[in-house]
């Protein structure tokens, strides 16, 4: 599982530093403003070396050592971003994407402790619930985009067209599939959405009924909805990135922890619901 996760890194990576060496545009979205290029360019080879070729070993040679390390490269490369976006006021791009890069690091070197299962008080759960939703949303689907979409130069308000209404009308939809299934969570599950702070049962009941992850399904939709709203390609390279992570990376990880806690039943559970397509037919579980 791990493996795939640091394969895809350095996968990520290489790509990354592909784009920045042969298209302009995308060099520029991850600049500091009075930073000269070539400050930019001294850490391409640390980048290379202590990230991306440390996550090709470690995709296939299993050491804790190496999963320290390239969590402490981008530790150093997220703490320079951040005093540079602190001094020159820009390169909000490139300090966001090495923060999640520090994330991701954190998450795999500490994912088997990482997941805890909630309390089982209904009324705290539901106002841990709605302030995860309001805080991951801003972020998500307002924070981020902006800060893409302003360092593509492509920031703009959207016009009253086609595009508004279909994006405008997925958004709603999919923000009603995942309050939905936030609120069987917090009723039947005891517990909250975000993995890092789990139900204490499991939960069938619901959009589970019919899909394993309808959450997933509701921000990867509302990802798609922003793109379409603002005609914005960088916008849909992002939402596809989460795609990627959340199947190779997240969901395996979850998986496992859900298989250890609840056993044969979420074994039974996912032989009869499928993770993406909604199965409708469906009787019992």
């Amino acid at each position: 599982m791990k493996e795939t996760a640091y394969l895809l890194q350095a996968a990520l990576i290489s790509a990354w530093w592909v784009g920045l060496a042969s298209n302009g545009v995308f060099f520029a979205a991850f600049q500091f403003d009075a930073i000269p290029s070539t400050a930019f360019w001294a850490f391409f080879a640390p980048d290379v070396i202590l990230i991306a070729a440390l996550s090709t070993v470690r995709a296939y040679k299993q050491n804790s050592a190496i999963e320290l390390v390239i969590l402490g490269a981008f530790a150093y490369a997220s703490l320079y971003c951040v005093n540079a976006t602190v001094l020159t006021a820009s390169g909000y791009l490139p300090t966001g994407l090495m923060l999640l890069g520090l994330a991701y690091n954190g998450f795999l070197c500490f994912s088997d402790s990482a997941f805890r299962v909630s309390s089982t008080s209904m009324t705290w759960n539901a106002i841990k619930t709605l302030i995860q939703t309001v805080c991951i949303w801003t972020m998500a689907l307002v924070i981020v985009p902006y800060v893409i979409l302003d360092a593509f130069d492509t920031f703009a308000l959207p016009s009253m067209d086609i595009w508004l209404i279909i994006g405008g009308l997925l958004f709603a939809c999919f923000s009603l599939l995942g309050l939905t299934s936030a609120f069987f969570m917090v009723r039947d599950g005891a517990g909250t959405p975000l993995p890092l702070d789990q139900t204490n049962h499991l939960v069938v009941s619901g959009p589970y009924h019919y899909v394993r992850n309808p959450m997933a399904i509701s921000g990867i939709g509302q990802g798609l909805a922003v793109a379409i709203i603002f005609q914005s390609v960088p916008l849909l390279i992002y939402t596809a990135l989460g795609v990627l992570i959340w199947q190779l990376v997240v969901r395996p990880i979850e998986e496992r922890d859900m298989t250890r806690r609840f056993g044969e039943s979420y074994v039974q559970y996912c032989r009869h619901v499928s993770c993406w397509i909604p199965t409708f037919g469906r009787r019992g579980t």
